[in-house]
């Protein structure tokens, strides 16, 4: 059985779809919903045929998790569940250091207490912070964290890293995804917007239904394109089959732990997301250019060239698919 925590989130419940869809049948999913609903095993059942089993648990409480190994027997993790909002984390660091790191020591020590020795853990390109080569690579170093979110991303990296040495038989990925954005090709399940999103495209598609009254670009005088900035955005289906296809390398590997960009291998301006999300869509959305937005970067994407060679994965998705897939989904959404 793999234990997918955060299984009812946005990537979570993608990639129990991408599991079942590559032959994985055997799966439970963890989550305390805080950034999710049990609706979605409604919607992931009506995916895959069959009933998501599911259990209630807050992992960052010890006892709670190792609650749930004494009662099924686990092979593997892969691990979502944290809390990922930026501006959050900066209004509430301590709810992040608390939730997202203390839920990973907990997995790490029912692992060793059950003798799990499959890992994979979901990180974040901004372990990197700001920098100064394009694009990013795996060896790229760690920058400053630019908010406690992004430093939970670097200690469970580190933290992982570090148990790997200890523990040989131990065995962890950690896959470091840029702008997850899109949702499932039927339309039936995406991101659900507990809070006011902070990312670009579930923000144009909450202005396309009219959730939003206008939408700002912010800047368009970078030295790009057409003057706004350049992000990776990479469809969420090919994050998920990208979790699979790790999870499988893990028998294979030669050292007990790696790390894997998961990125497009190239970039796309705020205003070319803008664009073709009316094109592909055939609406109109309310945009204005403001000035730029302190602490954004100008341009951020990466190299997928190791995940490619080594775990055999490739995006399928294009910008195209994901602002339709996005818009579908919105229009069926709870929100």
């Amino acid at each position: 059985m793999i234990l997918v925590s955060g299984g009812a989130g946005y990537i979570g419940s993608n990639t129990i779809i991408a599991l079942s869809e590559m032959g994985y049948t055997d799966i439970l999913s963890v989550d305390n919903y805080s950034n999710s609903n049990p609706d979605a095993y409604k919607r992931l059942e009506k995916i895959t045929g069959k009933p998501i089993l599911h259990i209630n648990c807050d992992l960052s409480d010890r006892e709670s998790a190792l609650s749930v190994f004494q009662e099924h027997k686990i092979e593997g993790i892969i691990h979502f569940a944290a809390l990922k909002s930026v501006p959050e984390s900066v209004q509430d660091p301590a709810l992040y250091y608390r939730n997202n790191v203390n839920a990973l020591i907990n997995l790490i020590d029912a692992a060793e207490k059950y003798s799990i020795k499959k890992f994979i853990f979901s990180s974040s390109c901004t372990v990197y912070g700001t920098p100064e080569k394009l694009p990013v690579e795996e060896s790229t170093p760690f920058g400053k964290a630019e908010s406690p979110y992004g430093l939970t991303k670097q200690l469970g990296e580190m933290i992982l890293e570090n148990y790997c040495l200890i523990n040989k038989a131990f065995r962890a990925i950690s896959l470091r995804y840029f702008n997850p954005a899109g949702a499932h090709e039927s339309g039936l399940t995406g991101e659900v917007m507990t809070k006011r999103p902070n990312n670009l495209v579930p923000i144009l598609a909450q202005q396309a239904a009219g959730l939003r009254e206008k939408i700002t670009v912010f800047g368009n005088d970078y030295n790009t394109k057409d003057g706004s900035c350049v992000r990776d955005y990479i469809h969420v289906s090919d994050i998920a089959e990208a979790h699979v296809l790790a999870y499988k390398h893990l028998e294979q590997m030669t050292e007990n732990y790696d790390v894997f960009n998961l990125g497009s291998g190239s970039g796309n301006t705020t205003l070319e997301v803008v664009l073709s999300f009316e094109k592909e869509n055939a609406l109109n959305l309310n945009y204005e250019i403001g000035g730029r937005r302190s602490g954004d970067v100008e341009k951020i994407y990466a190299s997928n060239k190791k995940a490619k060679e080594v775990l055999g994965w490739k995006p399928k998705r294009d910008l195209k698919e994901i602002v339709r897939s996005a818009w579908r989904w919105q229009q069926n959404s709870p929100d």
